[in-house]
């Protein structure tokens, strides 16, 4: 019985698409190889020959050799327009390296080859997440110091007797004709007749491009600010080419740039395809068995992209902005869990969904007034209550009990906490690039920390609520400092914790607004300000009214349940970095109250729970006993 023509066309359909993928996967390595090889020749040729004479014999006789495996690859890749053109460059470029042209000439000459091969067979030369040069330190100590050095001069002790020798890194001639996806290639393809190790297996996509930006720092130079070069024009031109066209100091920029890439400025619907854009090279990567590269680039295509729209869409609709986190974590745990292709495929399609409904809702790159006032309104309003919490109810506690030298220690520590984090939003905006994942990896520790310190002052002041254990504990401790010290502190991490986020924020809502919603955006954050104060007041002035174990006990109460809401927060924030995994129940959600229908999430707040009603237990029985001994 023969089958019908549709059905085989459908089981065929795999199989074509199959055999498809590993064309197109066969065409890019390819590419990727020759673009590799017409790099190493731009950037060699030149200080092998000099004056149409060869001064390294066997460097020229290592680059004949190259030229001919470069037009095999060339004439391997799949026939379309454009091959021939291809195959007729290397061949010239072969012939002006037999006749010993200039060096600068036949550079030019490869890169334009280079730029076409790029052309002509769509090769993508910017990486997927922002290169941290930071993450490739630790590579570069690991597997190429032996043999580069540690500070990158060639002169590591596997390298003494090579033939020939490890590359000096600092070479800046040579560095400058290397764009950064040369150096990337390098890494990952190796160099054929030499000791350069392929990192391929070893290195995965992010880890090489990391290294990369790294090896491009020990050229370059601080410069002061100018224009933004994007992502992908730091990875695909060189330095060399920069000075050409645009002058000796864009080119110091260009090296600067590309040493310390920085996250590109993008309104919200450039920000929703970042993040969808990335997500496609996760699932590649977990498709051809790379499942560590694959988490990596989810975790970084949350980071880099939607994250940074959540607070706008939020304020749109805040179900939207759920469902959609939701979605990209629920892709991101089938990943860390191992599931099937099929499964997590089909994860991220409804990822990319969701995406595109939040994308149709921003609409677009800018924003309107009253949304830019609202949000800039709601994120200052929305980070800094609860630490305004925090500081009023120990402010009106201190007051009331006439410990002014204390006060001056909690104003102390939230005008560090200030100071402290407009220095790392400077840091990581101009110094060190602070990246997603750090962010939210400090974020997620300073909340745990503060709940553990807000638990304590809880209980602390509990224990404290009568007049008489309040005198005894202001004679033993707070005269001294000790006590001073901790309230301090506690000021400090309150409002470290949320000003940090609050300042990323703005910085996001800034770009998004356009300069037309820039006084909006000013507007929201003063009228939020206000508010602010307005609460600290109220608190402030209220408690005054309130008989002391009351008023203990109301801010015992507040602080635990600071407590609760910080542990939720800090295991999200710890989650979205890509720390901790998820794990999904059927639970309803409260943002306000770090509530998330998570087993991590809800299991860290059942613990901060716990704590609660066994450190109040321990108390409520130390009372107990005090009372029966004092009893006649």
């Amino acid at each position: 019985m023969f089958l019908p023509r549709r059905l085989i066309c459908w089981l065929l359909l795999p199989l074509t698409l199959l055999c498809s993928l590993a064309a197109m996967a066969e065409a890019g390595d390819g590419a990727a190889q020759a673009l590799h090889m017409l790099g190493y020749l731009g950037a060699d040729y030149p200080a092998t020959v000099a004056d149409g004479k060869i001064i390294d014999a066997s460097e020229y006789q290592e680059q004949l050799e190259f030229l001919t495996v470069l037009q095999g690859l060339i004439v391997a890749l799949p026939a379309q327009e454009g091959r021939d053109e291809l195959v007729s460059g290397v061949a010239s470029l072969r012939k002006n390296i037999e006749q010993r042209e200039d060096g600068g000439k036949v550079a030019i000459q490869a890169r334009q080859l280079a730029a076409n091969l790029v052309s002509t067979y769509q090769v993508s030369q910017a990486p997927a997440i922002t290169p941290d040069p930071t993450r490739g330190e630790p590579l570069f100590a690991q597997h190429c110091a032996v043999c580069h050095g540690q500070t990158g001069a060639g002169d590591g002790p596997a390298g003494i007797g090579l033939e020939p020798p490890p590359a000096n890194l600092r070479d800046a001639a040579r560095i400058d004709r290397l764009s950064l996806y040369d150096i990337y290639n390098t890494i990952g393809l190796g160099i054929e007749g030499t000791d350069m190790a392929a990192f391929a297996d070893q290195l995965d996509d992010r880890q090489r491009w990391d290294l990369a930006s790294y090896i491009a720092g020990f050229t370059a130079e601080p410069v002061a600010e100018g224009k933004s070069f994007g992502i992908a024009s730091l990875a695909a031109q060189t330095p060399a080419e920069v000075a050409t066209a645009q002058g000796p100091e864009a080119a110091a920029l260009f090296r600067a740039q590309r040493a310390q890439p920085p996250v590109e400025q993008r309104g919200p619907a450039q920000l929703i395809d970042h993040t969808r854009q990335t997500l496609e090279h996760s699932l590649k990567a977990y498709t051809e068995g790379d499942s560590e590269q694959a988490y990596d680039l989810s975790v970084g295509a949350y980071l880099e992209g939607f994250e940074l729209v959540e607070s706008a869409l939020n304020n749109i609709d805040s179900d939207q902005r759920k469902i959609t986190e939701k979605a990209l974590m629920a892709y991101r745990q089938a990943l860390q869990d191992g599931l099937s292709v099929p499964v997590a495929a089909q994860r991220l399609e409804q990822a990319k969904v969701e995406l595109a409904k939040s994308s149709d809702l921003l609409g677009g790159d800018a924003m309107s007034a009253s949304l830019t006032f609202i949000s800039s309104l709601l994120i200052l309003l929305r980070e800094g209550l609860e630490a305004i919490l925090v500081l009023a109810a120990i402010l009106a506690f201190l007051r009331n009990t006439g410990q002014e030298k204390a006060v001056r220690s909690v104003h102390v520590g939230w005008g560090l906490a200030i100071a402290a984090g407009f220095a790392t939003w400077a840091l990581a905006a101009y110094l060190i690039d602070v990246s997603g994942a750090q962010r939210e990896l400090l974020e997620g520790a300073t909340a745990l920390f503060a709940s553990v310190m807000v638990l304590w002052l809880g209980v602390w002041m509990h224990d404290r609520r009568h007049a008489a254990a309040w005198q005894s504990y202001i004679k033993s401790s707070l005269v001294s400092g000790g006590g001073r010290f901790g309230f301090a502190l506690l000021a400090f991490f309150s409002v470290y914790r949320e000003l940090f986020e609050v300042i990323l924020f703005y910085e996001t809502l800034w770009l998004q607004a356009g300069p037309e919603g820039h006084s909006m955006v000013i507007f929201g954050a003063c009228a939020a300000l206000v508010i602010l104060i307005g609460l600290a007041w109220v608190i402030l002035r209220g408690s005054r009214k309130l008989p002391l174990a009351t008023f203990f006990s109301l801010n015992a109460i507040l602080l635990c349940m600071l407590s609760v809401v910080f542990a939720g927060h800090g295991i999200a924030a710890l989650q979205e970095a890509g720390v901790i995994g998820t794990r999904p129940v059927n639970f309803f959600e409260f943002d306000w109250m770090g509530i998330h229908p998570d087993a991590y999430s809800l299991g860290a707040q059942a613990v901060a729970l716990t704590a609660i009603v066994v450190l109040y237990g321990r108390s409520w029985l130390t009372e107990r006993r005090r009372a029966e001994v004092a009893q006649p």
